[in-house]
C-alpha cells in the first residue's frame, strides 16, 4: 500500500459526510418518516481499517433502448414545437423557454406534474424552483436520484399568470405527454397534483379521494402492460400546507411506490 493510498480521510471529508448523514436525517424529518436510513461510518482511527479502492467496473455496452428512447424523444419534441399546441393559450412573450422533460429515457419511475413555474420556465428544466427542491428530497428519501427517473409535466410552457392548467389547455397539450409516457414506458407513474392526476387516469375525482391507492394508466399509443399509477399531492401544496398530516399522506404515497418497484432508502 503506497504512502497515499494509506492516508485517513481528511477533516474536510469527514465534515462533507457528516452534513450528508444530517441532510438525510433532516428529509426524513421534513417527510414526517419514523425511520432515518443508516449510513456506513468512516473509520478513522488508523490508515489499516482503510479498505484499498475496488477495481473499476468495466463500461456498460450502449442500451439499444435508450437511443431508441432519444431518438423517439427528439423527434415528439420536434414535433410538438411545430405544432405548437400552447399558442392557442399563451403568446410567446409569456413564455421564455420550452419545459419538456428531465431525466432518464429508460426510468422504471415517472413523475408527472402540472406545468411549469418561473424557475422552469428560467431554465427549461422542470421541477427545479422549491417544489423541485422538495421533490429531489422525496426522491433522497426513496434512495433515488433525480437522474435515476424521468420528469414531466402535462403543459410543457408557464401557463398565463402561472395559472393551474384548465381542461381546455391540458387536453392540447396531452396527446405529447401520452406519447412521452410510452416512449419511457415505466414501470410506475406518479402523478403530482390534481390537474395531472385528473388527466393521467381520466378522472374527476378529488385528490383527496384519489391519492393512497393505486389505479392504472391506459393511454393512446401505449404497448404492452397497464401502468400503475400513485397520485399523490403535488410539491407545491406541500409548500403551502406543511403539516406532519400530509407529509405523512404523501410519504405513505411514496413508500408504497418503493414497495412496488422494490427499492430501499440509500445505505
Amino acid at each position: 500500500m503506497n504512502a497515499e493510498a494509506a492516508t485517513p480521510p481528511s477533516p474536510d471529508a469527514i465534515a462533507k459526510a457528516r452534513r450528508a448523514v444530517r441532510q438525510q436525517a433532516e428529509t426524513a424529518r421534513l417527510l414526517g418518516v419514523d425511520f432515518v436510513p443508516c449510513f456506513r461510518s468512516i473509520e478513522v482511527e488508523t490508515p489499516a481499517s482503510l479498505a484499498p479502492a475496488a477495481p473499476t467496473a468495466p463500461a456498460l455496452p450502449p442500451d439499444p433502448r435508450r437511443r431508441e428512447s432519444e431518438a423517439k424523444m427528439a423527434e415528439l419534441r420536434a414535433r410538438y414545437e411545430r405544432d405548437a399546441p400552447h399558442e392557442k393559450f399563451t403568446t410567446p412573450h409569456q413564455f421564455t423557454n420550452l419545459v419538456w422533460g428531465d431525466g432518464d429515457l429508460c426510468a422504471r419511475l415517472m413523475f408527472i406534474g402540472e406545468a411549469p413555474g418561473a424557475d422552469e420556465d428560467r431554465t427549461g428544466v422542470p421541477f427545479v424552483g422549491r417544489a423541485g427542491q422538495l421533490l429531489s428530497k422525496m426522491l433522497v428519501a426513496m434512495g433515488l436520484q433525480r437522474e435515476s427517473v424521468y420528469i414531466a409535466n402535462v403543459l410543457k410552457t408557464r401557463p398565463p399568470n402561472n395559472a393551474t392548467p384548465t381542461i381546455e389547455e391540458a387536453a392540447l397539450c396531452a396527446p405529447y405527454l401520452h406519447e412521452q409516457i410510452a416512449i419511457v414506458r415505466p414501470e410506475v407513474i406518479v402523478t403530482l397534483g390534481l390537474p395531472a392526476s385528473r388527466l393521467v387516469l381520466d378522472s374527476s375525482e378529488s385528490m383527496g379521494n384519489m391519492r393512497g391507492r393505486w389505479a392504472e394508466y391506459v393511454g393512446p399509443g401505449l404497448q404492452g402492460p397497464r401502468i400503475p399509477v400513485m397520485p399523490t399531492y403535488h410539491p407545491a401544496f406541500l409548500l403551502r400546507s406543511y403539516t406532519p398530516e400530509n407529509r405523512k399522506k404523501v410519504w405513505s404515497d411514496l413508500q408504497m411506490v418503493m414497495t412496488r418497484l422494490g427499492l430501499q432508502p440509500a445505505p
